[in-house]
C-alpha cells in the first residue's frame, strides 16, 4: 500500500500530541440503555477500500491539513494494515485538533481504543475508553457499549473482578440478551470471534458468582 511511501513525510509533518489523560474507572451504574451512536461508530470519510481509499484520503489531507475524519480513517487503515507506528502518529495528529467538545472527540477515542486492543495493547485501549466513561457533563454516561467492552478489556488486563462487575451491568440492563453467551454473534456483530470467546469467559465467571447490586 502507499502508506509505506507516505510514512516518512507524514512523520516529519505532524507533531505528536498526547491523547486524553487516563482516569480511574467509576463503579458501574445500575443500567446502560443509551445508544451513544455518535461514539460507537467507525469514522468513515471515504467509502473506497485499499489503495483507492489511501489515495483519496491523502489527497484530501494534503489539501486540508485540518481534515480530521480523513486522518482518523487513514490511522485505522495504518493500524489494521500492520503499520501501528504510523497509526499512532496519525491518531496523535487527530487528537491535536480535537477537544472534549468536538463532535468527533468521543468517536476518535472509541476507534483508537479498538485499534489498540486489536494490536494487543489492552492497557492503551482502556486508556482511550476511560474518558468516555467518565466525561459526559455532570453525570456518568451509561452507553450500552460500555459494559461488554469494558468487561472484555478488563478481563484481558487480569482485572477479573472488575470485568465481572461490568458484565453484571450488561445483564441488569438486558437480562434476556446477556445472561448467556448464546446471542453474542447477534449482539456484537463487529467483534471478532476471539473477542466474543473472551467475553464468554467473563459471562461464565459472572454466572458462577453473580455480584450483588449495589
Amino acid at each position: 500500500m502507499k502508506l509505506h511511501a507516505f510514512t516518512l513525510s507524514l512523520a516529519l509533518s505532524f507533531a505528536l500530541a498526547g491523547a486524553a489523560h487516563a482516569q480511574s474507572l467509576p463503579k458501574p451504574a445500575e443500567f446502560y440503555f443509551e445508544a451513544d451512536a455518535n461514539t460507537a461508530r467507525p469514522i468513515v470519510a471515504v467509502r473506497e477500500s485499499g489503495d483507492a481509499a489511501v489515495e483519496r484520503l491523502l489527497k484530501t489531507i494534503k489539501r486540508d491539513p485540518r481534515a480530521l475524519e480523513e486522518r482518523a480513517q487513514l490511522a485505522r487503515l495504518a493500524m489494521t494494515g500492520g503499520r501501528p507506528e504510523l497509526g499512532h502518529e496519525l491518531y496523535a495528529a487527530v487528537f491535536a485538533g480535537l477537544d472534549a467538545h468536538h463532535s468527533m472527540w468521543r468517536s476518535a477515542h472509541w476507534n483508537y481504543g479498538w485499534d489498540l486492543y486489536r494490536t494487543g495493547d489492552y492497557a492503551g485501549a482502556l486508556k482511550q475508553w476511560e474518558p468516555l466513561v467518565t466525561q459526559f457533563g455532570a453525570r456518568q454516561p451509561t452507553a450500552a457499549w460500555m459494559p461488554p467492552t469494558l468487561a472484555l478489556v478488563l478481563w484481558q488486563l487480569g482485572r477479573r473482578d472488575e470485568a465481572v462487575q461490568w458484565y453484571a451491568a450488561a445483564v441488569r440492563t438486558e437480562p434476556t440478551q446477556w445472561a448467556t453467551s448464546a446471542r453474542f454473534a447477534t449482539l456484537l456483530p463487529e467483534w471478532r470471534d476471539e473477542e466474543r470467546t473472551t467475553l464468554a469467559e467473563v459471562q461464565q465467571a459472572w454466572a458462577a458468582n453473580p455480584p450483588s447490586w449495589p
